[in-house]
């Protein structure tokens, strides 16, 4: 069955009722207008409060783009790439790039502009959909002619004068469905992910992997058609779209908030009655910091129909679990691990039963099998380190044109994660850490080689490496090691200065002045840095997915 068929199924048992609800508080915090008020200002779409849409409107919504992209000669054999921050349009348009049979590729908001034109060159892409946060890099592109797609859309008021905009041309569309036959074995969606280079590899799911994540993800937290889920983290990322789908499949409504304030978080759960929240470790620091220190009031909110809190994406202290039950006692609390290459969360799976294994990232989710192998691809004895792989109806196609680094991690329908685990006595599996050298700092992703070729262009820098240290907040930071050339003087904050042009998320935290070891082979040898500054790289990894 492919995915666009549960989202008619909805429409058909569920039409009138609300599927999505979009908040942006930013709006009225920048308007310095109180929320409430703010709601009944006449503004532009994108600058509300609160929009919504019904099942209904949603599956109407999806139907008029694909027909906007079977008109323009786009369906089967093509690509379209989503560039938007979260906002009511985005689903809508996801599912309407699956409906005309196209492939559909969400791209990461931070991407810069050089990294947006490699992403739409490796998965060929033929059309992309942005919005009014990506105006100036795609000004940059077009300017400079770097963009050679089939055709633009522009989600917002108004329009640059080389895309099309999105809600004027899909009003003008009919609203039936397109009709064009799909089956589990099409393809559906690339996602991006990336290795210890930086360089993102374009992650290739048939419909099957979509639907399998649906089930996974409902299967594992019990949603039912009057749960309310609080989607916070960016769609373009498998976890959130993913964890989403549990919602998705039973017909529930969903909340997408934007912006991160513990105030906005609670504030939304409470008024929206969510009863299932996913975060992310810092989000999470930040909401029980701000009601240790008397900044937010848990009495000011309604919060006693929130039965689930979980976490994923990032390593999840245990200690953090600890002190979030002794502020929210009443609740759930779950933790899941994946990857992209494994369609987003879920492969293993703690389970809310098993509180008393927190640390664990848990057992192989439902639909999936799990391995821990050596370096020969062999099961190791239960207690020792190996590489942690799953296989399951989730696991991609391909690396979308790289047949090479698709062989390194796929075999016999295996995937080999990468990340280093091991098993107890009862059958629950622990992350070691990392095979690469991937850095994860609040959720996202730090490829330090990247960040080292970057700070190689300094002119006083002899050699730099980028390791990950302990951080209470985001996990890890991002720390460069840098070794100046003889003769040369640099401090901390030069260094700083010079990475203002790296994308804000990317730029190390800290910066520290010493030799940068190397072995004999050239290699730099991080493991003793790390021993040096963070005792062995000394920081609570769980869970990454």
């Amino acid at each position: 069955m492919p995915i666009t068929e549960i989202l008619e199924r909805n429409a058909k048992d569920y039409g009138a009722e609300v599927s999505l609800v979009a908040v942006n508080p930013e709006n009225s915090e920048k308007a310095g207008i109180p929320w409430r008020e703010y709601e009944l200002v006449e503004t532009a779409p994108e600058f509300r409060y609160r929009r919504e849409i019904t099942w209904k409107e949603f599956d109407d919504q999806a139907n008029r783009f694909a027909n906007l992209l079977l008109s323009r000669g786009i369906g089967k054999g093509n690509k379209v790439a989503i560039l938007l921050m979260n906002c009511i349009e985005w689903l809508p348009i996801y599912f309407g790039v699956l409906k005309s049979g196209a492939v559909v590729v969400p791209l990461n908001f931070r991407y810069a502009s050089d990294e947006i034109e490699y992403c739409l060159k490796l998965a060929e892409v033929d059309v992309l959909v942005f919005g009014p946060e990506f105006v100036d890099r795609m000004n940059a592109l077009a300017a400079e002619e770097r963009l050679h797609l089939q055709g633009m859309f522009y989600v917002g008021s108004g329009s640059p004068d080389y895309a099309e905009n999105y809600q004027e041309s899909a009003a003008a569309m009919p609203a039936d469905a397109p009709g064009i036959p799909l089956t589990d074995d099409d393809d559906a969606a690339i996602y991006f992910s990336s290795g210890t280079t930086g360089f993102p590899k374009a992650i290739l799911h048939k419909h099957r992997s979509l639907v399998h994540s649906c089930k996974v993800e409902q299967n594992h937290h019990g949603q039912t058609h009057e749960d309310i889920f609080l989607c916070i983290p960016p769609l373009y990322h498998t976890g959130a779209k993913m964890h989403w789908f549990g919602s998705f499949l039973v017909g529930a409504k969903s909340v997408l908030l934007k912006g991160t304030k513990p105030e906005w978080i609670l504030r939304t759960a409470s008024e929206e009655h969510c009863s299932i929240v996913w975060l992310l470790v810092p989000w999470a620091q930040d909401i029980l910091d701000a009601i240790e220190s008397g900044e937010v009031k848990l009495e000011d909110y309604e919060l006693g129909q929130w039965r689930l809190m979980h976490i994923g994406a990032q390593p999840v202290p245990p200690s953090l679990i600890k002190r979030w039950q002794k502020v929210f006692p009443g609740q759930a609390y779950d933790t899941n691990y994946g990857l992209s290459e494994s369609i987003g969360p879920g492969c293993v799976h703690l389970g809310v039963e098993n509180i008393h294994k927190v640390g664990a990232i848990g057992k192989a989710g439902y639909g999936w099998q799990v391995r821990i192998v050596d370096e020969h691809w062999k099961d190791v004895p239960k207690g020792q380190v190996g590489e942690l792989a799953v296989k399951g109806d989730g696991v991609m196609t391909c690396y979308y044109n790289d047949p090479k680094a698709t062989a390194e991690v796929l075999s016999d329908g295996w995937l080999y994660t990468g990340d280093m685990a091991q098993e107890d006595e009862d059958g629950f599996i622990y992350l070691v850490d990392r095979k690469k050298d991937v850095i994860i700092s609040g959720g996202e992703n730090l490829y330090p080689v990247q960040i080292e070729d970057y700070l190689r262009r300094h002119s006083s820098i002899k050699d730099v490496a980028v390791i990950g240290l302990p951080d209470h907040r985001l996990g890890e930071i991002a720390a460069a090691i840098v070794e100046l050339k003889p003769g040369h003087y640099c401090t901390e904050a030069d260094i700083m200065e010079f990475c203002k042009d790296l994308p804000r998320y990317k730029r190390p935290r800290r910066v520290i002045f010493d030799k940068v070891p190397r072995n004999p082979t050239g290699k730099i040898e991080k493991p003793r840095l790390r021993e040096k500054y963070c005792g062995g790289r000394i920081v609570e990894k769980q869970i990454r997915g």
